[in-house]
């Protein structure tokens, strides 16, 4: 999410529930799109900022300068590189050195020598004497090791420094890591809430709504979707279209965001399967009939494996044949199965 979600309304309210609260570690924790970055970086703000108020940072001292223009001397940031580049963030001499004589590519894991620094800088004394921060977002990205090297650190920080570890897969951390943390679940917006917000930022009432929904609710979620108008104007259209085998139907999106996108689509039709209601299309967008629990059960398996290889498939294009052609097989199964009778 971008820094206008700092002043997205249940951000506020969380960050002053947090900010109420002692604790020297927090795990944020939820379902994409409900704001943990955002809410960590404000809590962090608050936490260094020199005329803090019980909502929050001043937005206005030196200390939140230093924040808003990457430079703060006592925050340490902990991010996978492609996520820190596309957040603004500086990469370490060493690793922007790298990355720009093409000896590597940017890394899509915290990287251990990252969480090592890490360690380091909270050893050291605070420049500005409001103690030291280090956000780890998304925390799901250290592997065993990095998150080892974090493990004896977060349970006794040195001075007064303080951790928040923002999560969209919290269960992917390990124990020990959770164990050490205040844990906050984040809470969902209501609709309309959510809807006003997005409004704010500058789409039309149709399109906001159209966007809530095709993300499951989830405001963040929306807004990247609307900010891609193939995938927001292929949305609705996207089950009747590989219903029709149309491989075309899933030109707008990446390998991984196919996949997701499907596994949506196969949530629905287990909800209208199980006498419940749709949540990412509209009931007119599926199949007029509930289809078979136990062939969209064998299909979300399928799914979940074609998840574990999205980042990384043999042949992209015939990848998304593949997934199209399943898609067809099982949206029409209800159909064939009308027919019959």
């Amino acid at each position: 999410m971008s820094a206008s979600d700092l002043e997205a309304p249940w951000i506020a309210a969380q960050r002053g529930r947090l900010l109420a609260q002692r604790g020297h570690a927090w795990l944020l924790q939820g379902p994409s799109g409900l704001g943990q970055y955002a809410l960590g970086l404000s809590l962090v703000r608050a936490w260094l900022c020199e005329q803090p108020s019980a909502q929050g940072a001043c937005g206005h001292c030196a200390s939140c300068h230093a924040i808003e223009v990457r430079a703060h001397a006592d925050l340490c940031v902990l991010m996978p590189e492609v996520q820190m580049m596309e957040l603004g963030w500086p990469l370490p001499e060493k690793a922007q050195a790298d990355i720009d004589d093409k000896k590597r590519k940017p890394s899509k894991e915290i990287r251990v020598e990252a969480m090592r620094d890490a360690v380091e800088f909270c050893q050291r004394t605070s420049a500005r004497g409001r103690g030291k921060a280090v956000l780890v977002y998304p925390a799901e990205q250290m592997n065993a090791i990095t998150a080892n090297a974090l493990l004896k650190t977060l349970e006794e920080p040195p001075g007064d420094t303080r951790f928040v570890l923002a999560s969209e897969a919290a269960h992917q951390l390990l124990p020990t890591i959770r164990s050490r943390c205040l844990t906050h679940t984040m809470t969902w917006p209501a609709a309309a809430e959510a809807a006003q917000w997005l409004q704010a930022q500058g789409l039309n009432e149709p399109d906001a709504a159209a966007a809530l929904q095709a993300a499951g609710g989830r405001p963040g979620d929306a807004l990247r979707m609307a900010a891609d108008a193939g995938k927001a104007a292929a949305w609705a259209q996207l089950p009747r279209q590989l219903a029709k085998g149309d491989v075309a139907a899933l030109a707008a999106f990446a390998p991984v965001d196919a996949v997701q996108a499907l596994q949506k689509i196969c949530h629905d039709l287990m909800a209208l399967a199980g006498g419940g209601e749709p949540r990412y299309f509209s009931p007119a967008d599926l199949p007029g009939k509930p289809l078979p629990m136990a062939l969209l059960a064998e299909w979300s398996r399928e799914l979940v494996q074609a998840a574990r290889t999205a980042d990384h498939p043999f042949n992209a294009g015939l990848m998304m044949e593949a997934l199209a052609s399943r898609a067809r097989a099982v949206l029409i199964s209800g159909k064939a199965a009308r027919a019959a009778r």
